[in-house]
């Protein structure tokens, strides 16, 4: 199907204006949880980074949880896809410079929004076996009281992530496997397209049948040290255009304002620009990172809350960041739409040819490693709407037709018709999370409360006036308990 199709002018048509609602409700709902926690994102920047590596402990069962490192790397995995290569250097092709610096305002906005859901998240989550899951459905339902909004949310996002979103993955996969491969013709890229989307599939299937433990072990393994390899590569980059740092930050930060313009684009693109991928890019608000934040098991539900905080940082901050670096750096044309092809010429002109092989790998790592974050959102939402195996059987092999499809079609209409479901998911997550918001405000004073006593937070449902929906924090996790932490202190002291 053709880019002009009918189908695809009517659904942008619909998206454009919907574009704009969700930005301005997104960063309305951002700027009032900052407010309502007292920026709590920059305010206890330094306690992400302490609760992040702490262990998980184990269940009543003695079975090992899952830790708050682990689910931080679920929702890194969806989180960090090839729009961090491709989106970004397209952002700053069509909006210049100045999108990298409300790009990072957003986030920062954000990322409040961030802490909120997966508070909630935490606070509502079910019990699932070995683990947990949870997510937007579940705190509609229990919190809200809502079943049928939880219903609503868990289809869509099920479509979206689980088959869309996974879809356009396995596309990028191909189309960049094919560049760094030279498959010649047309015939050689079908041919391709076939074996890597048989071969995806069949991996794919693989990794998910093992649930969220093994999706969860991957995605701690991939996501931090391809993260890792291309901080390495920017930090190169910036290192031998360091006489021209200044500058470029100069010129992030007038031509935000447009103060100085290096293109035809007015004020206005240049800020929508920036906001649209802050804000698509780290997911902050849109009801996909609480179905990772859900898994973990930790002593307070705001850990959980400011972990998903910090991977905000993580996405838009240091990832994208990177991206606009290497490209910014390389003296780019504006004006163009262009992609990831922007940031291979970038990083060949910086570092050589060998650099764009790099990038194709690490756009088949992120992208792959999306599939698997993207599945479980959609694995959860399933098990939200039925407990029947057969469902979740036959969602699973849905999964794996779409990412076989998507990577030997072109799919158009189907990216177009996520971008509207997309919409549509975040608005609704954004209803509850807003009519909840007053429970992880609850939730965060009582955390801070225990810090200034010098306690490790701990909480309970016991503490809770309203208990009802709560069905997890029953004390049955020994992290819940003082005393585990007593012993964890102990333990600490001895080994100094």
């Amino acid at each position: 199907m053709s880019d002009d199709s009918p189908i695809i002018d009517v659904l942008t048509t619909i998206n454009t204006p919907l574009t704009y609602v969700l930005i301005a409700v997104l960063s309305a709902a951002g700027l009032y949880l900052s407010i309502r926690t007292g920026i709590v994102q920059l305010r206890l920047l330094p306690e992400m980074f302490r609760v992040i590596g702490e262990s998980a402990g184990r269940d009543s069962a003695g079975e090992k949880q899952i830790s708050s490192f682990r689910a931080f790397c679920v929702s890194a995995a969806s989180r960090v896809g090839t729009g961090n290569i491709a989106g970004i250097a397209l952002a700053i092709s069509v909006g210049g410079p100045g999108a990298v610096f409300w790009m990072w305002l957003l986030a920062l906005i954000g990322s409040a929004t961030a802490f909120t859901e997966s508070t909630l998240s935490q606070l509502y989550k079910v019990k699932d076996q070995a683990a947990y899951r949870g997510g937007p459905a579940y705190y509609m339902k229990l919190g809200l009281r809502k079943p049928w909004m939880g219903a609503f949310f868990a289809v869509i996002i099920a479509i979206t992530y689980g088959l869309v979103f996974n879809s356009v993955q396995s596309n990028s996969i191909v189309d960049a496997t094919s560049t760094s491969f030279g498959a010649q013709g047309e015939a050689g890229r079908e041919m391709m397209a076939i074996v890597i989307g048989i071969g995806l599939a069949l991996l794919v299937g693989v990794i998910i049948l093992g649930g969220v433990h093994r999706i969860s072990m991957l995605s701690s393994i991939i996501v931090p040290v391809m993260a890792v390899l291309y901080l390495i590569l920017g930090i190169i980059v910036v290192v031998m255009n360091l006489d021209a740092v200044p500058r470029m930050f100069e010129l992030i930060v007038f031509n935000a304002f447009g103060l100085r313009p290096v293109m035809g684009a007015g004020v206005g693109l240049i800020i929508m620009t920036g906001i649209q991928r802050g804000l698509f890019s780290n997911e902050a608000g849109m009801g996909s990172v609480p179905n990772a934040a859900a898994t973990s098991s930790v002593s307070h539900p705001v850990k959980q809350g400011l972990v998903q905080s910090l991977g905000v940082y993580f996405d838009t901050m240091i990832v994208c960041t990177i991206t606009a670096f290497i490209v910014l750096l390389s003296n780019p044309e504006y004006g163009t739409a262009a992609g990831a092809s922007l940031t291979q010429t970038a990083l060949s002109d910086q570092l050589g040819q060998w650099a764009v092989h790099f990038l194709i790998i690490a756009i088949f790592l992120f992208a792959f490693s999306s599939i698997l974050g993207n599945y479980y959102y959609g694995e959860t939402n399933i098990q939200f709407l039925t407990d029947r195996r057969w469902v979740l059987s036959v969602y699973r092999a849905i999964v794996l037709i779409a990412v076989f499809f998507g990577a030997v079609l072109a799919l158009p209409v189907v990216w177009e018709a996520a971008n509207l479901f997309m919409t549509i998911m975040a608005l609704t997550n954004l209803v509850a999370v807003i009519l909840l918001g007053r429970k992880a405000v609850w939730l965060l004073k009582d955390y801070l409360r225990q810090r200034k006593d010098n306690r490790e937070p701990v909480f309970s449902r016991e503490q809770l006036d309203d208990q009802r929906g709560v069905e997890a924090w029953d004390g049955a996790d020994e992290v819940t308990r003082p005393e585990f932490w007593d012993e964890q202190a102990q333990a600490k002291q001895k080994n100094r």
